[in-house]
């Protein structure tokens, strides 16, 4: 018999060997890997965990909400803290941002108030405009890694040296749309941070349903762009990895992608999502002693840049202003039909001006 062209078992074998994941900390804060060991000074290092407390802070308070009736929809970050803070810390001034219903802490660092994030999640119209280079999360699985690829084309057009990042889950990088952002993204070269945070699960369903990838970072191969997997856990690693990533692009190089292996230690919403139907308590556990607060607090602590007391105080202080904010959201007037017909259509017909004036009338009464 004829030799075969391709030897499939070796190139599969050969993809698996590529895109090996990076880390710098191991689960107990050591430093196991000092060859990519990003350049930040320890106020930066301070300012990162701060970060990410801030992060876990605002989605206690947020379920504590969202349980007293107070916020609509609520997708929880427990877990995700080094995923989403270390990599938009990364980011610029200029930079864009483009997240999903998850990625409100990444929207909260680029400048979006607290009280702002709070009526978004009522489904009030005042929590719709982001007033910061970012828009307000994307409920379409997915669909933002479009929008982003469009916003970073016109970024190249006019000739700036931003880029876009954009993030989505293990369950949106099996969507059409981010196949078709990848492709797009790399034809044009459009400068954009593409980020898989593949917490395991797409509400219910484990990420090994979902593709028999090896992993969710070799899919960037297909559309003629880098793809890296990071640990999801390790700030430092998911730091380094990003900037990096934010350099290529942003020197007209095109996008990349970057899968951050993480886990969601919680319910996929406060909407009735029970986790504990679908996975066991020793996996929860499992993922729970390697989450990143844990990791990146013994690193500080073993270089004396942070303590128990410090973070007491940091999270009093946040806690304070979450507090303050939802009730700044609850003090917000509550909207009108007329209201929502208004904002719904730029140039109303003259069916829906009748509503409009008929629903005001009532309003009035």
């Amino acid at each position: 018999m004829a030799k075969q062209p391709v030897d499939y078992e070796k190139q599969l074998e050969h993809i698996s060997e590529e895109f090996q994941m990076v880390r710098i900390l191991d689960e107990e804060g050591n430093v196991v890997n000092e060859d990519i060991m990003p350049d930040l000074s320890d106020d930066e290092l301070v300012d990162l965990m701060k970060w990410m407390v801030k992060s876990r802070t605002l989605h206690e308070r947020s379920t504590a909400f969202s349980k007293q009736g107070r916020l609509g929809f609520y997708a929880p970050t427990y877990g995700q803290e080094a995923s989403q803070m270390a990599s938009i810390y990364a980011s610029e001034e200029g930079d864009w941002l483009y997240g999903g219903y998850r990625d409100l802490p990444q929207l909260i660092y680029k400048g979006l108030t607290y009280e702002q994030g709070f009526l978004w999640s009522r489904g009030h119209v005042n929590g719709n405009d982001a007033g910061v280079k970012a828009m307000m999360p994307q409920i379409i699985i997915g669909a933002q890694l479009i929008q982003a690829v469009g916003n970073a084309t016109g970024q190249k057009l006019k000739g700036e040296k931003n880029v876009t990042f954009t993030y989505t889950g293990d369950g949106g990088s099996s969507q059409g749309d981010s196949y078709e952002a990848w492709n797009w993204a790399s034809r044009y070269k459009s400068p954009v941070v593409f980020v898989i945070q593949n917490n395991g699960f797409a509400i219910s369903t484990p990420r090994y349903k979902q593709t028999a990838a090896h992993t969710l970072a070799q899919k960037a191969v297909a559309a003629g762009i880098p793809g890296i997997q990071v640990d999801g856990n390790d700030a430092l690693a998911v730091y380094a990895v990003t900037k990096q990533a934010r350099e290529w692009a942003a020197a007209g190089n095109g996008p990349v992608l970057i899968e951050t292996v993480t886990n969601r230690l919680g319910a996929h919403s406060t909407q009735g999502d029970n986790p504990k139907l679908y996975r066991t308590q020793e996996d929860i556990d499992m993922w729970m002693a390697r989450e990143p607060l844990i990791r990146f607090r013994a690193y500080l602590e073993n270089k004396g840049l942070w303590n128990e007391k410090m973070e007491e105080e940091w999270v009093a202080e946040v806690t304070e202003d979450i507090n303050q904010a939802i009730k700044d959201a609850e003090a917000q007037p509550k909207q009108k039909v007329s209201d929502f017909l208004k904002s719904m259509f730029a140039n109303p017909g003259q069916n829906i001006k009748e509503q409009i004036e008929q629903y005001e009338a009532k309003e009035r009464e």
